[in-house]
């Protein structure tokens, strides 16, 4: 795996630069610990976790895997119910020393992070975000191109918003997110000079991921031309565009004339989680094994790779090949 060694596989004492996005309720203490211990980046998203969920989730890890692990906080939202400074405290007493953010800036919170000796990731979207990222104090910066699922920063794809950010921040190490799957894909992001890749809806489709059956299998099934980007299922997390799989709950929303208010069903109960709790057309509610009723029509986060996620593996096998890939990939190119 030498091939591969980075400056991101530097800072953080990585056996390869591939990271398992933060994605959402997906996470959990099995994958983000099976893929420490294959020697990538595990991440865990705790944003929506309030404090005794999230050193719950945590600790559970810690006890699962010897390897690296981060957490990932949405910086800004008037959801949330844990202040992101108390958030970062409490991972901080974990022993939590990888902290990404994305969707407002780590600014606030990097001296808290470094006074630990903590390695801080800020996602951002053009040149502009990375310099002041950067200027602030940022170690390592996530670029994340518009063909990702979930929520979305960007409005630039992939391939230029890579070798923009790594011009304009040349001594920073960037990650590249966005329409990755295999080891091409990570090979194409280091030849533009990224030092590391960010896959998210790959990871959907491993063993360990908390996601419903029947989400799996749309992933798996979907094509490139399946996903959709809107700010459709904004309950929740409101105003924040996203990449989701076509369903009914799209179909119906596209053939009424995509309307912003009074939309298809609106307010109409579709499921429900395992203590009763009702879910609602259009919540930001990822579907996880817990729920019941019409998972298909909840938000199926997915990005444009789903196209090239054809395969469900554990995370670990996974890494493996996703290494085994890029190496081929670069020796190809070479």
């Amino acid at each position: 795996m030498s091939q591969l060694t980075t400056a991101f596989t530097d800072a953080l004492g990585l056996d390869v630069p591939i990271v398992q996005a933060p994605i959402g309720s997906a996470t959990c203490p099995a994958l983000a610990a099976t893929v420490a211990d294959a020697g990538a980046l595990g991440m865990l998203a705790v944003t929506w976790r309030d404090e005794e969920a999230t050193r719950k989730i945590l600790t559970d890890t810690k006890h699962r895997t010897d390897g690296i692990f981060g957490v990932n906080i949405v910086a800004d939202s008037d959801a949330k119910d844990i202040p992101t400074e108390r958030h970062v405290q409490v991972c901080l007493d974990e022993g939590i020393d990888v902290f990404s953010f994305s969707f407002g800036d780590a600014a606030p919170y990097i001296e808290q992070i470094h006074s630990h000796d903590g390695t801080i990731l800020q996602t951002v979207g053009n040149a502009s975000e990375a310099k002041a990222a950067v200027d602030a104090g940022v170690d390592i910066l996530v670029a994340q191109g518009w063909e990702a699922g979930g929520h979305v920063q960007s409005t630039v794809a992939t391939l230029p918003l890579v070798p923009r950010i790594v011009d304009a921040v040349p001594d920073t190490p960037v990650i590249a997110a966005g329409g990755i799957a295999d080891g091409r894909g990570i090979a194409a992001v280091l030849t533009l000079g990224a030092a590391g890749a960010w896959l998210g809806t790959r990871f959907l489709a491993t063993e360990e991921a908390h996601v419903h059956r029947l989400y799996r299998q749309r992933v798996l099934e979907a094509d490139e031309t399946e996903t959709v980007y809107s700010s459709l299922f904004d309950e929740g997390w409101p105003d924040v565009p996203h990449r989701v799989l076509e369903n009914a709950t799209v179909a119906d929303w596209k053939a009424a004339g995509q309307p912003e208010a009074d939309r298809p069903g609106e307010g109409e109960i579709v499921a429900e989680t395992d203590d009763g709790t009702p879910i609602r057309r259009y919540e930001d509610s990822l579907a996880v094994p817990s729920i019941d009723g019409a998972v298909e029509e909840l938000p199926l986060y997915a990005g444009q790779s789903a196209g090239l996620t054809q395969k469900e593996q554990p995370a670990d096998e996974l890494v493996v090949t996703l290494a085994e890939e890029t190496i081929e990939a670069l020796e190809r190119a070479n």
